[in-house]
C-alpha cells in the first residue's frame, strides 16, 4: 500500500513537474509575444509621430507660402488703388483743363461775333 501511494506521488510530482514546465514556457511565450507587441506598438507610434511632424512642415511651407502670396496681392491692391486715385486726379485736373479751354473757346466765339 505504501509503495501504491509512494508510486502514485510520484507520478503526481511528474505530472505536476510537467504542468509547471508547460506554463512556464507559455509564460515565456506570452512575455516574448508581449515584447514583440509592445515593439511594433512603439514602432507604429514613431511612424505615427514622424507622419504628423512632416505634415506639419509641409503644413507650415504651405501656410507661409499662403501668407507671402497673401502679402504681395495686399501690396498689389494698395499700388493699384494709389494708381486709382492718381487717375482720378488726372481727370479731374484734364476736366478743369478742359472747362477752362470752353471758357476760353467761348469768350473767343463771344469776342469774334463782337
Amino acid at each position: 500500500q505504501l509503495h501504491l501511494t509512494m508510486s502514485e506521488k510520484n507520478e503526481l510530482t511528474k505530472s505536476l513537474e510537467m504542468v509547471q514546465k508547460e506554463l512556464q514556457q507559455k509564460e515565456s511565450e506570452l512575455k516574448r509575444e508581449i515584447s514583440e507587441y509592445k515593439d511594433r506598438l512603439l514602432h507604429a507610434e514613431k511612424e505615427h509621430q514622424d507622419a504628423l511632424t512632416e505634415a506639419n512642415r509641409k503644413n507650415e511651407v504651405k501656410i507661409e507660402a499662403c501668407q507671402d502670396k497673401m502679402n504681395s496681392l495686399e501690396q498689389f491692391i494698395s499700388s493699384q488703388k494709389l494708381e486709382i486715385e492718381h487717375l482720378k486726379l488726372n481727370k479731374e485736373e484734364l476736366n478743369n483743363s478742359l472747362k477752362e479751354a470752353n471758357q476760353t473757346l467761348g469768350e473767343l466765339l463771344k469776342t469774334k461775333v463782337r
